[in-house]
């Protein structure tokens, strides 16, 4: 019977007809009557007759060391330059300039995999504290300066967004890898970037499991040594502080135990480096779709504007607003919505360490009961998966989502009806947004 099968050619334009209906979701009049961005003149403001001066309203957003002589500087097309002249610091402007009115809200919830331990609530007077003190490390330790390039391999945690924004206090610029890749895209990275200093953990949860990291980074070591870099220093946060939970033995000379060398920069207060607005925040490398992933090299004062913007027109979020975008840091929706977009509003950000089913489906929905959290950012992935495994989840959890949006790829019209129904409770407004590595914001 199987040789009488018949098969069926389906041409691209078919399959597209399936992903393209109509059918129009108005806000609802709680959420216009609250949103950053209602009236008309919008169109006037940020359209192309406008271009690129409209983009002084988002700089407008920061605190500015000193103000930029042009904001978009053509002379050496195609690389622009962006608020020229300018003066900034994103870590300056993600914490220290919140501290004289809000040093005591809740800058980070982070929740481990196991629900049994205790979600830590780090206030942006705590975040201060750890980053300054990091900061000295990194600068002290292991000597790093402005210009520096540092790799960062760590998994979902607190430490990472402060591994960041100690980086950028100082002026170094993060690459920061994916938790989840392999010893050799981490070598990788660390080669191309010329790192010699790599910062991981020792351990982390993946489906209730401790999985063992920091051998992953040993190796690492190992392939960018043969592939022409060495790593002179790996930085190692511990998953529980006071305690080395990985059967990695340290290696002499070249292993620090973050946890252990804090002690010496208790109460370290370091200087935000006044950047240029040109000079490179980060690098983030693609996610190779097309070939070879390839380094992103994101500036300071431009990248900084347009998440900032971003996520207070397009996200809608509000200082008081609590916030969970679903993504890795180790990607650039994780760069820009979870740690500079929302911290640099002062909005409260949660990261989840784990797998978003574990131990059950209803897990997400009990992290945004107990949260409060009001605004969800996830991709169509995650939101098939956990219509898979939970379709009636949502309804038994008490959560008030005002905004939802999905990020990555296309999304069925049947999949985002369950996201709108069930998951937005028929109330959340929805952005679908697309983008790229390279523009570090929305597109859409």
């Amino acid at each position: 019977m199987s040789g009488d099968k018949k098969v069926i050619e389906t041409s691209e334009a078919e399959i597209a007809v399936h992903w393209q209906e109509e059918e129009y979701f108005q806000p609802s009049p709680k959420f216009i009557g609250q949103a950053n961005l209602t009236d008309d003149s919008i169109y006037e403001r940020f359209s192309l007759d406008n271009f690129p001066d409209y983009y002084t309203e988002f700089a407008e957003l920061l605190t500015w060391y000193k103000y930029w002589d042009e904001v978009l500087d053509t002379s050496d097309a195609p690389c622009y330059k962006w608020f020229k002249g300018g003066k900034i610091n994103a870590s300056y402007n993600c914490i220290d300039r919140h501290l004289k009115n809000n040093k005591n809200k809740t800058a980070i919830h982070f929740v481990p995999e196991l629900e049994e331990e205790r979600v830590q609530h780090i206030t942006y007077q705590e975040l201060y504290v750890r980053v300054n003190e990091f900061a000295a490390l990194l600068k002290e330790t292991a000597g790093l300066k402005r210009g520096d390039r540092v790799t960062i391999h760590m998994p979902m945690s607190a430490e990472l967004p402060i591994t960041m924004l100690a980086c950028a206090r100082l002026g170094v610029i993060h690459s920061v890898v994916f938790g989840g890749f392999s010893s050799s895209a981490c070598a990788d990275r660390v080669v191309d970037s010329n790192s010699r200093v790599l910062i991981t953990m020792d351990a982390y949860y993946r489906g209730g499991k401790l999985l063992n990291h920091k051998s992953v980074d040993d190796e690492a070591c190992q392939l960018a040594e043969e592939g022409g870099q060495k790593v002179d220093m790996l930085l190692i946060w511990q998953r529980y502080p006071g305690k080395y939970s990985s059967e990695a033995p340290l290696v002499p000379g070249r292993d620090v135990v973050v946890n252990d060398e804090l002690k010496k920069y208790y109460g370290a207060r370091i200087e935000p480096e006044q950047m240029l607005a040109e000079e490179p925040l980060f690098l983030m490398y693609t996610s190779g779709t097309t070939g070879k992933p390839k380094g992103c090299q994101h500036g300071t004062g431009g990248y900084l504007a347009y998440v900032t913007a971003m996520s207070k027109y397009i996200q809608d979020i509000h200082p008081e607003d609590v916030y969970w975008c679903m993504a890795d840091i180790g990607w650039i929706t994780g760069h820009s919505f979870i740690v500079y977009g929302p911290l640099a509003l002062c909005a409260s950000s949660v990261i989840y360490e784990g797998v978003p089913t574990y131990p059950d489906a209803g897990r997400s929905w009990r992290i945004a009961q107990e949260l409060d959290v009001n605004i969800f950012h996830t991709a169509p992935t995650a939101i098939r998966a956990l219509r898979k495994v939970g379709p009636d989840e949502p309804a038994k959890y008490q959560y008030d989502f005002k905004h939802m949006t999905t990020v990555g790829e296309p999304i069925e019209p049947e999949v985002w009806r369950w996201y709108q129904k069930a998951v937005g409770k028929g109330k959340a407004a929805i952005v679908d947004t697309y983008w790229q590595t390279e523009t570090g914001g929305f597109l859409c």
